[in-house]
């Protein structure tokens, strides 16, 4: 089978120009181990972060702590399914610091 690339995979052509290159390199080990699934909550957890930090530029701390959490909780569950998140993560604690 050959190895899933944005020109052969739907999700990751529609993803490779808005996300980072280091979350679309974890897109495509996923994608290529077959966990779609998971390909997606980090999507989710990508697009949470980013509607996260654009709340508190907005001043809207409650709708950012709501936000933070649901994407904690998407982070955990990757954790336990042993994918590298360390970007994601990295992202995550400085968004968290910002929160207040």
């Amino acid at each position: 089978m050959p190895k899933k690339t944005s020109k052969n995979n739907d999700l990751l052509n529609s993803v490779k120009r808005t996300t980072s290159p280091k979350i679309y390199s974890v897109l495509v080990e996923l994608m290529n181990n077959d966990r779609e699934d998971l390909a997606e909550i980090v999507l989710k957890v990508d697009y949470l972060l980013q509607y996260t930090s654009n709340c508190i530029n907005h001043k809207d701390f409650e709708e950012a702590r709501e936000s933070i959490k649901r994407a904690e909780d998407r982070i955990k569950l990757l954790k336990r399914e042993n994918i590298n998140i360390d970007y994601l993560q990295y992202l995550y604690d400085g968004i968290k610091k910002k929160c207040k």
